[in-house]
């Protein structure tokens, strides 16, 4: 690992010139405010040195420049969503927060685009794309509350990624700060492009470790004018989670297909203080269907009834807004069971997925830990939470590790990878260590040297350096 500078007064000043004193903070309530982001065990809590809040492109260069000068560490932070500790100053420094640039700089109806500053609201952007009839289809379950400039820098999934795919298949151009200081632009608004490298892909998901994002030129479709939403509750779990590939079969094009096994089901039902049907023995798959027309969404209806009933569902309902907003609040849900918890995801082939849940919750009956298990059933991407409870630090710790390692064992064997949209950050560098190809991992760790030489952007996330 590299070894940085401590910010002294010289660095502070050199930061107060470019921004101005009021975006240069010290005081150590504030530190203690991003200490963390959604991790709630207190022994990976890292306080930063100085908190920064630029306003513009041209502060952000600056600011890189100077840590490159002073060799200080600088860790991006959006909304602090992030899952895997992708927002934690891990090796102290300046945590830089992008909620200043917060504007919505273009909105072009005719032509089906946005562009957005990195600060902007997830939400923000959806709302005002829907407002004209347009759809913007990135749409994490954190969409309430995330950035847009935390989406692309992990290339978040979401719920509509069956359909639409994910954060980066809704993007035609960056601006990005790169590890040097440099303002570059990449890619353009084209349909295809086949000139040079194609930087903005290999920007987006990077996890803030080769450049940072500071506007984005978004795609937007023609919002479906016809939408319905099925609640499909299972009494076995093994007959839920087989139903999801005789939809993708069928040839539905659901827009989305969740799972929530009953341990889920419980605790957003308690968190939204509902109670809606099956609370005590139901698993869940919420399916989104959305046309053109009247008639399709019909006939995709019917299909979709016919082929959960035909499954073994015990009840097949309308999924009205209280069922999205279980969905949407599971991961604040587990808090209830557990103050401190692990959200892990995986990811793998269609085929494979039905046969690694039942692995995950088989394999989770062996340890005293309490599993929970969503899914994003509709592209293999698995959520698994882990709750520690009453365990000790030293049984949470060898239980999580020994569990872990049975799953992503698993999950390779059959052809996925450690993280369909959480990303790796500093939670699972080193098992991306131990389960990359050698080559593939090098090729890695080429890129970071040549574009950061300093290793400035984000240290102790994805590769080791």
């Amino acid at each position: 690992m590299s070894t940085y500078n401590k910010i002294n007064r010289e660095i502070l000043m050199a930061l107060e010139a470019v921004l101005g004193a009021e975006y240069v903070l010290t005081a150590p309530e504030i530190l203690d405010k991003y200490k963390t982001d959604e991790e709630t065990n207190p022994r990976y809590f890292h306080i930063p040195e100085v908190v920064v809040l630029p306003g513009t492109t041209h502060e952000i260069a600056e600011i890189v420049k100077l840590a490159n000068k002073f060799l200080v560490p600088i860790t991006v932070r959006g909304a602090g969503t992030s899952l895997s500790d992708g927002a934690i100053a891990v090796c102290g420094g300046i945590v830089l927060l992008m909620e200043r640039m917060n504007k919505i700089l273009s909105f072009d109806e005719e032509g089906m685009y946005m562009v957005v500053e990195a600060g902007v609201s997830t939400k923000a952007i959806q709302d005002i794309a829907n407002s004209k009839k347009l759809l913007y289809a990135g749409d994490p379950c954190s969409a309430e509350s995330c950035m847009i400039g935390g989406n692309l820098a992990t290339n978040a999934g979401g719920n509509k990624a069956v359909r639409y795919g994910t954060t980066r298949d809704q993007v035609y151009a960056l601006e990005v700060v790169t590890p040097t200081g440099d303002i570059v632009n990449m890619g353009a608004r084209l349909q295809k492009k086949t000139t040079g490298y194609c930087l903005e892909q290999l920007l987006m998901g990077s996890e803030g470790t080769l450049g940072i994002i500071t506007k984005a030129t978004l795609k937007l479709k023609p919002l479906p004018p016809y939408r319905f939403d099925i609640l499909a509750i299972f009494t076995d779990v093994t007959k839920a989670i087989d139903l999801v590939p005789k939809i993708i079969k069928a040839g539905v094009t659901p827009t989305s297909i969740e799972f929530m096994d009953n341990n889920f089901v419980r605790s957003t039902n308690d968190y939204c203080e509902t109670r809606l049907p099956h609370y005590e023995d139901g698993s869940y798959i919420i399916i989104t269907v959305e046309t053109l027309t009247e008639d399709e969404l019909d006939i995709k209806m019917e299909l979709l009834d016919n082929l959960c009933t035909e499954s073994g569902a015990a009840e097949v309902l309308e999924a009205d807004e209280r069922v999205w907003n279980l969905r949407r609040n599971c991961q604040e849900s587990v808090r209830i069971i557990s103050k401190v918890n692990l959200t892990d995801d995986v990811v793998v082939p269609l085929d494979k997925e039905a046969e690694t849940i039942k692995f995950v919750m088989s394999t989770g009956k062996n340890y005293n830990l309490h599993v929970m298990t969503l899914a994003h059933a509709g592209d293999g991407n698995l959520h698994i939470c882990l709750c520690k409870g009453d365990l000790s630090d030293e049984q949470w710790d060898k239980e999580v590790a020994e569990f872990h390692a049975e799953i992503y064992a698993y999950a390779y064997k059959v052809g996925g990878r450690l993280s369909g949209e959480h990303g790796i950050g500093a939670k699972k560098i080193k098992e991306l260590e131990k389960y990359t190809e050698p080559s593939e991992l090098a090729v890695m760790k080429t890129i970071k040297k040549a574009m950061d030489p300093n290793n400035i952007l984000n240290p102790g996330k994805v590769v080791f350096m």
